[in-house]
């Protein structure tokens, strides 16, 4: 990974508008993608794409949280943060994952879930805390990937796996720096101190085990793809009761500030 590009660097490299987003991921990664839609309770929320693909021949479930890449697009993706409905049609194509015993791989990539009153009225924290219960409990594997911004409950919806994988030039933070900035500084143009101070880096999260690996993206769907397969092909090997036990003990040594050694 380059030293050339501090904190704020890289939270700048991550929402960068042209950088890959989760399509590009799932065109170039997987074979015969097939998107489904809606929650069956409410509708069918763009922020989030789901739906069934092939790995090396292997059917998986992909969810991705999606950006636009013009103006247009990011309004019809609501510039990628999720509503409710959204974040139930994820969990819905979960459920049907484990059922047909298919592993689960997650593109985190949004600014955080979406705040507007609608949102809210429909059950924007009952969603994400749902997803949070519900993917802890999942007996098959689940590789979540942050491939650009992974910001606040937003990303943690669809970001509880049983390995976390991480691009080098994306963050995973629990709000924005700018965020940061105005809550413990109230001052927002303090936004780099807080990209320095809230340790949201890949190469800062996995000194502190908070993820797994780092991708390189010197051939960044090659390298994503040969890291997910790599990851996979392990995970595939462990019994599911004891999958269930290892990403309890993941979550629990993380929480307690430890590393954890996945075997």
């Amino acid at each position: 990974m380059s030293n050339k590009l501090d904190e704020w660097d890289r939270v700048l490299e991550a929402r960068k508008v042209q950088r890959p987003k989760a399509l590009d991921y799932i065109e170039n990664i997987f074979d015969d993608f097939m998107e489904l839609h809606g929650d069956r309770l409410y509708g069918d929320d763009r922020a989030i794409i789901g739906g069934i693909g092939f790995l090396q021949g292997m059917p998986v479930t992909v969810i991705g949280e999606q950006k636009g890449k013009s103006t247009k697009e990011n309004m019809e993706r609501n510039f990628g943060m999720p509503n409710p409905e959204g974040y139930r049609k994820a969990l819905r194509l979960m459920k049907q994952a484990e059922k047909f015993n298919r592993p689960i791989i997650t593109f985190i990539d949004t600014p955080g879930a979406y705040p507007g009153i609608g949102a809210e009225e429909r059950g924007q924290g009952e969603a994400i805390a749902r997803n949070l219960l519900e993917m802890s409990t999942l007996k098959v594997p689940i590789i979540c990937v942050v491939i650009g911004e992974g910001s606040s409950g937003g990303a943690l919806a669809i970001g509880v796996g049983d390995r976390i994988l991480m691009l080098e030039n994306s963050i995973y933070s629990i709000l924005s720096p700018e965020g940061f900035a105005s809550i413990l500084y109230k001052d927002s143009s303090l936004y780099k101190k807080a990209a320095k101070e809230m340790k949201i880096t890949a190469k800062d999260l996995k000194e502190l085990g908070i993820i797994d690996e780092i991708i390189k993206e010197d051939n960044i769907f090659e390298n994503t793809k040969k890291s997910i397969v790599k990851n996979l092909e392990k995970l595939l090997k462990i019994e599911k009761d004891k999958l269930l036990e290892t990403r309890y003990q993941k979550y629990m040594k993380i929480g307690k500030g430890e590393n954890y050694d996945f075997k």
